[in-house]
Order: C-alpha cells, then structure tokens, then sequence
C-alpha cells in the first residue's frame, strides 16, 4: 500500500500501493524477498548506461528532498550480509557495494542542492531500462487514507475494520521452488485439509462474527473499501485524537479491479476511471456500490501501528513525493531511481520529473518499469493519487563500483 497502497502488504503482502489500473489499484501487500543466492530468478530484462546528462529534467529538481528517504532504506541496507545480492543483476551489485555510498551519504549536508546532486552523480552509474527511450510503463499513486472511526459501534459507526484472525495461514511459495518467489497463498484448515479462507462477501455477511476481531468501526463502508485498497489509513476520532492502522494480512483471494468492473458493465468508460469517480459511483448507488465491492473477493486485515506514518514494503517510514512502491522481482529496495512520467490532474500534462526511492511495493505493481508512487496524507495526496495513471519510465541509479564494463 494503493491509490490503492498499500496494499502494501507491503513488504509485506499489502503495505500501503493505489490505483493501479483501475481497474484501479495498486494494493500494498508485502511480498516475500524476491532473490535467492542460490538461484535468482530470470528477470528477462536488461539495463543500458545512460549520462546524467541524458536524463530528462536531472538538473531541475531538488535532489536534497530524496536524501532523508535514501537514508531509511541505508538504515536497512547497513544490516545485511556484506555478499548478499541487491538484485538479480550484476549492476545492482551486492551490499558490500552499497555500504561506501551510505556511509558517504550521511556526511551530506542535507539542505544544500548542489552537494546532493553532486553525491548521486559521483557514486552512481544511471541505467535505462531495456531499450534506451523506447521503454515505458505505468505509473500509479496512492496516499495515506482519512476515516472517521469510534472504538464502539452505534448507528453512525457500523462498519468493522478487522484484525487479523488466528486461523489464517499464509505461504511463502518461494520457500518450496525459487520459481515461485515473490507469491504467496493464504488460507485456512478443514478437516486437515488446507482450504480457500473465506471471501469478502462472507467475512461482510458475518462468518467471523464472534471472535473479537474488531479494531473499531468506521462511519462509512466505501472508506472502509478503499482502507482496505491502501493497505494503511489514520481514523479519526471523536476525541480530535487519531489511530493509525497498518496492513496485517489479507484473506487470499485474488484482487479484482471494480473500476474494470463498471467499465465492463457499461456504466463507466475505462478513460473515466478514477478513484473519485468510483468513490461517487458507490456512494451515489448504495445498493449497486455493495455488489460491485463484493465483487473484489479480497479483505484485508489490519493491526494498529505506533509509527509516525506508513511503513512500506522494504520496512521503512515511507516519505511523501520520494517513495516509489515497484515489483521487487526486478528493482530492489533501497535504490534511487529517476522518475519521468506526467503530474497527474494537470491540463495540459505537465512533467513529472523527480528523485525517488523504491521502498514498497503491491500486489498490483508487477512488471520491470511499474510504480506507485506514495503522495502522503491529506486531500491534496488523496486527490493526486486518485487521479494518477500516468504513462512514463525510470532510471536506476546503481553503484559505480558494480559495473563491470559498458553496457551502451
């Protein structure tokens, strides 16, 4: 976790992610680490040697502004095995390589522009993906969501937002064949036989009553419906106090797009889709809105986290504007990357051009050049996330001393 984040499971299977095709969305649902020493996977895509020069927009940014996110993934990177794998290739290279440029970029003065970008252009080598500018994907955003929530129900406060049941088991399938890294299945025992867990229709119709569950209840079942889209939300409460929820597992079935849904039906045109216009859909047509939410099989549950904000997949506070949630089969966590697309919202199209870090990642963001970008919390993130479905591309930013000879 979306603007569907998280569900970014983020690392974990969820964490916050958004609106990834909306279809929408881009849930945030951590993923298990992609890489084996053993034996990595066959990403089938290669990276070509770019200047800096050769980046669109490089110079105009606030290269300053990626540095503090950069620094959370260094925290996370300083941890690991010296000879462990960045990533399936041999550009990315291995921690050992990394360490050095951590360690340098916490002597940077972290309000002085020229000295950032001077530091990433030193220590890193920028790389295409795939064919040099012919290469693009989609891009997506998601946000931190805003509900309003009471730790008891009443005739205001009657949709539960749950916590995670003991009897849900889930499977790290990469552990039984490195094929299958990255996936997951979740499920339950009957009769020791391992089985689908229930759907959302069936959790919504009350085949978890009586266990406890229940975090608190919220004033609205399409918030909660798109909670459940960003992995990670902040409820407000009566009191003028808040809680923050985060991503603690989900049911797993597999996420279905209702923005495609409406498309289908004919009650939307797919270029229409976006998350304000789902959002007015169901809440025009209650009866009509309960059906198309059902139609997503999927349900997340979630714990409450004492963070000072969402934390994405690789297990760091995400930062607003800088963290990129990707696909961890190709791009690793941790490394900066050079964002291109277009500013969602804007007529005409204006240049989205900026620094990130990939730092999360969802079940909707698959593919070598995919993204969700993460706005934040408010209704100015909520709206650019719930507009975004932008074309575009990036450049890996990967150590100089990894590479072994040019590739372009």
């Amino acid at each position: 976790m979306t603007w569907c984040r998280h569900l970014v499971v983020a690392g974990g299977l969820l964490a916050l992610t958004a609106c990834a095709e909306l279809g929408i969305v881009s849930t945030h649902i951590p993923l298990p680490p992609p890489v084996s020493e053993q034996d990595p996977p066959k990403t089938g895509f290669g990276l070509v040697s770019v200047g800096f020069e050769d980046l669109p927009g490089w110079k105009t940014d606030a290269h300053s502004e990626a540095l503090p996110a950069f620094l959370k993934s260094c925290d996370l990177i300083e941890k690991q095995p010296k000879t462990k794998r960045m990533g399936t290739l041999e550009e990315m290279g291995r921690v050992e390589d990394w360490l050095p440029i951590c360690q340098s970029a916490r002597i940077i003065r972290p309000d002085n522009a020229a000295e950032t970008q001077y530091f990433f252009e030193s220590r890193f080598q920028a790389y295409s993906v795939g064919p040099r500018w012919t290469a693009s994907g989609l891009f997506t955003g998601y946000y931190e969501a805003d509900l309003n929530g009471a730790f008891r129900p009443d005739s205001r406060y009657r949709y539960p937002i749950l916590s995670r049941p003991k009897d849900l088991i889930s499977a790290d399938l990469g552990r039984f064949d490195h094929k299958w890294n990255g996936s997951q299945i979740a499920g339950r025992l009957l009769k020791n036989k391992f089985v689908p867990y229930y759907t959302r229709s069936e959790i919504e119709d009350g085949t978890l009553s009586g266990r406890q569950l229940e975090i608190l209840w919220v004033d609205s079942p399409v918030d909660a419906f798109f909670l459940h889209i960003q992995g990670s939300g902040r409820v407000n409460l009566a009191d003028g106090t808040f809680i923050r929820l985060a991503y603690a597992g989900r049911n797993g079935h597999r996420y279905t797009a209702v923005g495609r849904e409406l498309a289908a039906s004919g009650l939307m045109r797919l270029d229409d889709v976006t998350m304000p216009a789902i959002r007015n859909w169901m809440e025009a047509n209650p009866v009509g809105g309960t059906a198309l939410r059902r139609k997503n099989r999927s349900y997340i549950f979630f714990r409450i986290a004492n963070t000072d904000g969402p934390v994405g997949a690789q297990g760091v506070l995400l930062s607003p504007g800088r963290s990129l949630a990707v696909d961890p089969q190709y791009i690793p966590y941790g490394i900066p990357l050079w964002l291109t697309t277009t500013d969602p919202g804007t007529k005409p199209k204006k240049p989205l051009r900026r620094l990130v870090v990939a730092q999360d990642t969802g079940s909707a963001i698959k593919g070598p050049i995919r993204g969700d970008l993460f706005w934040g919390h408010g209704r100015h993130a909520a709206t650019k996330a719930g507009l975004m479905k932008e074309k575009g591309t990036y450049y890996l930013l990967l150590p100089k001393s990894a590479r072994t000879e040019p590739t372009s």
